[in-house]
């Protein structure tokens, strides 16, 4: 009877440490948000895609650079 009642006050014990540890550990962050994708438009001199957020534009036209925008217009 008294190796019952130790094996009871042992597995207890044990589910209290189980529990204690799982308590301690950090929750998992969640992944950062993925950014909204961009509409893509192409150099009209040299052909390069890039985002319309860097191009340079000139009236319905989109330029890779300052420099194709000026060649283009000669």
């Amino acid at each position: 009877m008294k190796y019952l009642v130790l094996l009871v006050v042992l597995v207890l014990g044990y589910a209290w440490w189980r529990a204690q540890r799982r308590a301690e550990k950090p929750r998992h962050t969640p992944p950062p948000a993925v950014p909204a994708p961009q509409d893509m438009v192409a150099c009209a001199h040299c052909g390069v895609h890039l985002p319309r957020t860097e191009s340079v534009t000139h009236g319905p036209r989109s330029y890779c650079c300052a420099e194709h925008q000026r060649k283009d217009a000669h």
